[in-house]
């Protein structure tokens, strides 16, 4: 396991992530916070597999080759956090160090790429939701095993940050929603 990967951030954000493993309410607390006027960010593993689909592959072709699939995702990410400016309160679904989690999982070796956008990363505050039943879609492939890994492996990731980490319990989306903002 890589020591040492993510510094003390250099500059302070006004940042705040969801995440949590797959199926764990993400993307409804994301959409249901911008409904609320917030501003927020989208998944990028969807949104990768969304531009290959429209380039004419299948999900599977996609991800057939993981670092690849891996890379595309965390380009998208890196550049989004790149136009945040540090003072805007934005909610992010899901972040770089995200990447990091699955990397592991994947038993892929931390690339350049990876180390050098995790050296930069900096959050407010990071809410790891906790896991609801697995719901599989297209873009979600995971079986309960490796959901229960990934959210292991997440919030392995995110305590080792220096950045607070709040726990939100399985709640009803309303009442995960003013959870969160109870605790900002």
């Amino acid at each position: 396991m890589e020591t040492n990967i993510i510094n003390t951030p250099q500059r302070k954000t006004n940042w705040y992530v969801i995440t949590g493993g797959p199926s764990s309410g993400k993307t409804t607390t994301v959409n249901l916070l911008k409904e609320r006027g917030y501003i927020t960010t989208f998944e990028h593993a969807r949104h990768y597999l969304d531009t290959q689909r429209l380039k004419g592959r299948t999900v599977e072709e996609a991800r057939k080759n993981q670092r690849e699939f891996q890379l595309g995702v965390l380009d998208m990410q890196i550049e989004q956090e790149n136009e945040i400016a540090p003072n805007v309160q934005v909610f992010l679904d899901r972040a770089i160090p995200d990447a990091l989690a699955y990397y592991r999982f994947l038993n892929l070796s931390v690339d350049e790429k990876l180390a050098k956008a995790l050296q930069m990363v900096s959050y407010k505050k990071i809410f790891i939701l906790d896991s609801l039943p697995l719901k599989n879609d297209y873009a979600r492939s995971e079986d309960e095993q490796a959901q229960k890994k990934i959210h292991e492996l997440i919030t392995e990731v995110y305590e080792s940050l220096p950045f607070p980490v709040v726990h939100v319990p399985v709640l009803s989306a309303e009442e995960r929603v003013d959870f969160i903002l109870k605790n900002l």
